[in-house]
């Protein structure tokens, strides 16, 4: 019983110990919170205001890789193998396909030979000069005969050295039996199967460096002159669903005649999953004016309605139409009907709509 009852004191004891450690804990708490209860939430609201904006021209235009070859046959022959397929990845002198090389073979072969004995007759005409020119000092020969001499030795020596190009000629058509990448990259194209003839010309594989990618957009002259090439372009890739920033604008200086229209070149760099010929939209500065604007994550876009949600003074949330403007490339776009300066709305309209403070939508 004695026992008991000392176990029942220490199990008391035990629960005023632990009652007083928690409520120092609480107190301290309270005196010194810890340093993530001092950080500001983030924000679900925005103020509408005015705020300097850039005017931009918009521009549509295809992406393409800036290194990108076609590579084509140089020689006559049949494909013998082709060692690629489309979208692999390739390094620089990689082999990509070969052409049957026999009658390349023979053609060296005999160039070879022609070398050989070319050499064989530029041998003895150099034995005859060099006796010729012995004789003619001790005038057993005549100056004519010195002459011919001299002639056949010269003959000989540019026949081989015309023979030595041919071979040369003939062992450079050899190499384009073997197609090798020229540089890193992936293939793009392989319009040529195995049996298929090659000729002189025809295109065999197509080869691009994702690497350095841009965009080649159409403008027309009267924006062309409106746009500030200095500034940085904004690029939409819609089938990415990516907004990039160009690295660099290029204007190429030709106005085609028929549309009146200039192209120019955004360097973008590398860009994951981007490929050559995927539609893109370019933006262009054109200057910077004062507009009242909103942050563009705050529009909500459902088919024909673009609309926000507005927040009244005791916290319900209305969704109310509004028309914009062309996005400004900062985040924001500018608000043309709709809102009114000093008006809040929620930055996330889809949190936002799942609210069931809703009310009807604004026109």
């Amino acid at each position: 019983m004695q026992n008991y009852s000392n176990r029942n004191g220490v199990f008391a004891h035990r629960i005023f110990a632990g009652s007083t450690l928690l409520a120092v804990l609480l107190l301290a708490l309270i005196l010194f919170p810890p340093a993530y209860a001092s950080e500001a939430t983030p924000a679900i609201e925005h103020v509408v205001a005015y705020r300097n904006i850039s005017n931009v021209v918009s521009a549509e235009g295809t992406t393409e890789a800036v290194r990108q070859s076609t590579v084509a046959a140089q020689i006559a022959g049949q494909i013998i193998e082709r060692k690629v397929n489309v979208g692999d990845t390739v390094k620089a002198g990689q082999v990509l396909l070969r052409i049957d090389p026999r009658a390349a073979d023979q053609a060296l072969a005999g160039s070879q030979s022609q070398v050989a004995e070319a050499q064989a007759g530029f041998l003895n005409a150099t034995r005859i000069y060099e006796r010729s020119k012995s004789l003619y000092a001790k005038n057993f020969i005549s100056k004519a005969g010195m002459d011919q001499a001299d002639a056949d030795y010269k003959a000989a020596r540019a026949r081989v050295a015309s023979l030595q190009a041919g071979a040369g000629g003939a062992a450079t058509a050899r190499s384009y039996t073997v197609i090798t990448a020229p540089y890193n990259g992936l293939v793009g194209a392989t319009p040529i199967e195995v049996g298929d003839m090659a000729t002189p010309g025809r295109a065999l594989i197509t080869v691009f460096d994702p690497v350095d990618m841009r965009v080649v957009a159409t403008l027309s002259q009267s924006s062309l002159r409106k746009i500030q090439m200095n500034k940085p372009a904004r690029v939409e890739i819609p089938s990415l669903q990516k907004t990039l920033e160009s690295k660099q604008i290029t204007l190429i200086p030709i106005v085609d005649s028929r549309t009146h229209t200039a192209k120019l070149r955004l360097e973008l760099g590398a860009v994951a999953d981007l490929y050559p010929g995927q539609f893109a939209r370019a933006y262009f500065v054109t200057g910077e004016a004062r507009k009242l604007a909103i942050p563009e994550q705050a529009v909500l876009r459902r088919s024909e309605v673009t609309a926000v949600y507005v927040l009244d003074a005791e916290g319900s949330k209305q969704l109310r139409q509004v028309r914009v403007g062309e996005p400004s490339g900062d985040g924001f776009v500018e608000v043309l009907t709709g809102l009114r300066e000093g008006e809040r709305i929620a930055l996330d309209p889809v949190k936002a709509g799942l609210s069931p403070t809703e009310n009807a939508t604004k026109k």
